[in-house]
């Protein structure tokens, strides 16, 4: 896959899952604007990046205002020339029983996780529309798919980004631009190190592959999607969760 002198938005990007997915495109040679909450991380983030080469363009954004997402496209756009490829990475948790959960809770994981991926989408397509190209790849979850108990809100907006992403590759479809996303399961990151033994292992019971995702795996999965090795797929959703809902 070669994504040489392709401009790709990351969503999200200062860590974790969203920072693989920036690294992993830097490393085929695209130039990248990328986001975060804030400033500070999102300098860091830039920092490692531009020393893997090509165009690093950094915004502290709060994606769940619609008047940031436009923002942060246009400036991406005067920045990179274009955008190519939009990563709708950025995501939060606020977990509880559903009759324990306060509406703040459930409004603030809506805002940023669906709401956010939308008003990204949104902006990053209109510039693809005019163009007749792009790709968008949305990143859900698991849960979106089979759901968990606890994270009613979470589980809402991750199962919201499928239809979302559905519809807008009906949507699009005719201007060549296709939209896809992934849903990782389980996935190794600094919080998932921190479980006790027990924890992991009882996590990893109903994963026949018997291990975490690296945020490598999730990764390699989006750079699929968003090269030309899937031209002629949209509206798909790629399960990576190891075997753990088939």
């Amino acid at each position: 896959m070669n994504f040489q002198n392709k401009n790709v938005i990351v969503t999200g990007a200062t860590r974790g899952i969203g920072l693989a997915i920036a690294k992993a495109f830097a490393q085929q040679g695209a130039n990248l604007a990328i986001c975060g909450t804030h400033e500070e991380a999102v300098n860091k983030a830039v920092e490692k990046l531009t020393a893997l080469g090509g165009k690093v363009y950094g915004q502290a954004v709060n994606i769940s205002h619609a008047a940031e997402c436009d923002a942060f496209v246009s400036n991406a756009v005067k920045e990179l020339g274009s955008v190519d490829v939009l990563v709708n990475n950025a995501g939060i948790t606020k977990d509880n029983l559903a009759v324990r959960m306060s509406e703040e809770d459930w409004r603030a994981v809506i805002d940023v996780n669906l709401t956010g991926t939308f008003f990204m989408s949104k902006a990053a397509l209109k510039v693809m529309f005019k163009k007749r190209t792009g790709n968008i790849v949305n990143i859900s979850s698991v849960v979106g798919e089979m759901g968990n108990a606890g994270q009613a809100n979470y589980v809402a907006s991750k199962a919201g980004i499928i239809g979302l992403t559905k519809t807008l590759a009906k949507e699009f479809g005719s201007r060549n631009i296709r939209v896809n996303a992934v849903a990782p399961g389980f996935v190794r990151t600094a919080m998932t190190d921190a479980l006790p033994q027990d924890v992991k292992e009882k996590a990893l019971e109903n994963v026949p592959l018997k291990r975490f995702a690296e945020t490598q795996d999730i990764a390699k999965a989006v750079l699929f999607l968003a090269s030309e090795d899937a031209s002629y797929i949209t509206g798909h959703i790629l399960s990576v969760n190891g075997g753990l809902y088939i």
